[in-house]
């Protein structure tokens, strides 16, 4: 038992003065935090669906945090340059990254190598949204379900094409586990992102895609392109006629954008949980809601270990598509 200092030799007493200066060094950052400018990382450009969402949440969060909140987008190599830099930046609560489905779900089964640990160089924070894909096609195209489209595809194997934004985007994957959980073979079209994909679909040069809410939505509403089903869990309240692929025809099938907060590893327990308790309420806020509700976004919260869970749970769903289908890409 250890009375007074004296008792212990000279190098013990310094060590052990370290670690109770160490342990203590997180509760009194924390006490003063925020003091400056949070900086908030999108790893993609700017426009995008994960900076519309980001740039949703954070006038009201800096609102409630009492300190400024900014948005910095640094895109590239799907989204690894963002993720790298936060994964290197200091663990003191200023730096946060906006990740993604592809920064902590596919990349580390697509590429060979990935300069950041998804796991290991992040504490997650909160899982901030969650929105489906839809399954749609051109408004003459003859299936009119899910299933109509699966036995289509069955009756012509390799005929029917499907668009994505891109080898290895969520929408190509999503439709891969699509095809492989329907038991059919389709040609992959890639494009560069949504836009030029759906002119493609509403001129009939491709079949089929999965496509977001938000940027599907207006052409559906326009009857220039159908939706046969929600690639989520259950029913989009902006479509609330169009079943789930799920309940129509593949139990189980399940493809969406999410995104989650999450700041260096290292960072201090109480600066994390202030971070995540603040963002709950900016989701619970109704402006919040409503703007996410007319994009189709569902804001999810809870604690960080939601957000842990899917990260694990995206990880290996992906790898087994990535390993199945062969995909694989460089830097």
């Amino acid at each position: 038992m250890i009375g007074r200092d004296t008792d212990l030799p000279g190098f013990a007493r310094a060590g052990l003065t370290a670690v109770l200066l160490a342990a203590g060094a997180a509760p009194i950052h924390a006490q003063n935090y925020p003091s400056q400018t949070i900086k908030i990382v999108v790893p993609f450009a700017p426009g995008g669906g994960v900076d519309v969402v980001a740039r949703v949440i954070t006038p009201k969060l800096s609102e409630d945090l009492g300190q400024s909140v900014i948005i910095e987008n640094r895109g590239g190599a799907g989204g690894m340059v963002g993720a790298a830099a936060v994964a290197q930046a200091p663990p003191d609560g200023y730096t946060f990254l906006f990740g993604t489905g592809s920064t902590h779900g596919t990349n580390p089964s697509l590429y060979s190598r990935i300069s950041y640990d998804p796991v290991k160089d992040f504490v997650p924070v909160v899982l901030v949204s969650s929105s489906p894909l839809l399954l749609v096609v051109p408004t003459p195209f003859p299936a009119k379900s899910v299933n109509d489209l699966i036995a289509l595809a069955r009756s012509r194997p390799g005929a029917l094409g499907f668009a994505s934004y891109g080898t290895g985007s969520i929408n190509h994957l999503g439709a891969e586990l699509f095809n492989s959980m329907a038991d059919i073979a389709a040609n992959h079209i890639p494009y560069r992102g949504s836009a030029p994909a759906l002119t493609d679909l509403i001129a009939g040069r491709v079949d089929y895609m999965f496509d977001g809410v938000s940027t599907s939505l207006g052409y559906i509403q326009a009857q220039t392109i159908r939706a046969l089903g929600v690639a989520g869990p259950h029913r989009t309240p902006v479509l609330p006629d169009v079943p789930t692929v799920a309940e129509s025809a593949l139990a189980g099938f399940d493809t969406t954008v999410w995104f989650g907060l999450f700041a260096p590893a290292g960072t201090a327990r109480p600066i994390a949980e202030l971070v995540n308790n603040k963002v709950n309420a900016v989701l619970a806020s109704p402006e919040v809601k409503a703007s996410f509700e007319k994009l189709g976004i569902e804001p999810v919260g809870g604690s960080p270990q939601i957000l842990a869970n899917r990260v694990q749970a995206e990880m290996q769903k992906w790898a087994a598509i990535v390993r199945a289908k062969n995909i694989h890409l460089d830097q």
